[in-house]
């Protein structure tokens, strides 16, 4: 597909996992370019002038670490590289991203029933790990691995594999002022208030065993890093509200196309 292009986004020094993906997207003709991770297992926060920890604070009930602004700053570096190319789409795979079935050819058929069903659509899951509220759409058989296109009311976690529109991308650059959450959250938080998130199921990307580096955190696990006393209650509230918000999209979704069947 001519407009769509691909990016990894690894570490540098990560020369294994790069020679690993490399190999799984050749084996499926697939050409990429290789984006520069944002290394943040350094950084000293007070010193991130776009990190918001008072509202991250109340948001997750927990502060950031390094390796998630690292991660947040290398998904706005990717978007902002696709934004600088002549491509429609751009699907961007961290560099544990396992696929299943060759992602672009899914993706060949897929964005033009996305386009037909909903023209302003901004972002795709491909590697979602769990899927709750959405509507089924489109069905798919990618080599044998069948798949079925969703609108994602209560947008998935992880972003091992996503796919932008330009419209997308532009937003989330152009919107970006400051950080509250991990940029996994920040999609949830945004695309299940905003609609025209989408995804698959079963998801066409999956991980390798991996452990992901850009989120590691000088030995500081991020689940557990300086929660308040309140953690629990800012995740229950946080889930409610999205979960409350997310079927009222669902019960108020209209596509601009009649979805076609699934693949049986």
């Amino acid at each position: 597909m001519q407009s769509l292009d691909t990016y990894v986004i690894n570490l540098d020094g990560s020369d294994d996992r790069l020679h690993a993906i490399s190999n799984r997207l050749a084996g499926y003709g697939i050409v990429f370019e290789r984006i520069a991770a944002v290394d943040g297992r350094g950084l000293d926060l007070s010193t991130v002038a776009d990190y918001d920890a008072e509202r991250t604070e109340r948001y997750m009930g927990r502060s950031l670490v390094g390796g998630e602004i690292g991660c947040y700053y290398s998904h706005l570096k990717v978007a902002a590289r696709f934004l600088r190319s002549d491509a429609r789409y751009a699907l961007v795979l961290e560099d544990d991203a396992l696929p299943l079935c060759n992602p672009v050819e899914l993706l060949e058929t897929a964005l033009a029933d996305l386009d037909a069903i909903d023209p302003e659509w901004l972002l795709i899951n491909i590697g979602n790990n769990k899927l709750k509220i959405a509507t089924p759409l489109s069905g798919y058989d990618i080599g044998g691995y069948r798949c079925e296109l969703v609108a994602a009311h209560y947008f998935p976690m992880t972003t091992s594999a996503i796919v932008w529109s330009r419209e997308g991308a532009r937003l989330f650059v152009e919107q970006h002022h400051k950080m509250f959450a991990p940029v996994d959250n920040y999609f949830r938080h945004w695309l299940t208030r905003t609609g025209h998130g989408y995804s698959f199921t079963p998801a066409p990307v999956t991980t390798t065993d991996a452990e992901s580096q850009i989120l590691a955190s000088a030995g500081r696990g991020r689940k557990t890093n300086k929660r308040k006393w309140f953690y629990g209650l800012a995740k229950q509230w946080r889930l409610m509200q999205d979960k409350l918000i997310a079927f009222i999209h669902k019960k108020r979704f209209r596509p601009a196309r009649t979805p076609t069947p699934p693949v049986v």
